[in-house]
């Protein structure tokens, strides 16, 4: 991911309230690998990852959907932005 849509950027500080850098998203994407979004327990590590850095606390029902969705779609590196729209949703 080399730049980070502004848009969806826009989206993610106005749902978190408040401002989150396009360089620390950037630096938690770095860490995730195809295989990330292949392992549940990994798939849950990144939701607490980018929840602690929203401030925003997620549910247990919500994780359990974002780890069935992000499962069920094959969602891949490629279509990363497409998993944080998905989250910015709920």
């Amino acid at each position: 991911m080399d730049k980070f849509p502004k848009d969806l950027l826009g989206a993610v500080n106005k749902k978190a309230g408040k401002s989150i850098s396009e360089n620390s998203i950037k630096k938690i994407a770095s860490g995730v690998t195809p295989s990330t979004l292949q392992s549940e327990a990994q798939i849950r590590q990144l939701i607490k990852q980018v929840s602690t850095m929203a401030n925003v606390p997620v549910s247990d029902d919500t994780v359990k959907e974002i780890v069935n969705a992000v499962k069920k779609s094959g969602m891949n590196l490629n279509s990363l932005e497409s998993l944080v729209k998905m989250m910015i949703k709920k």
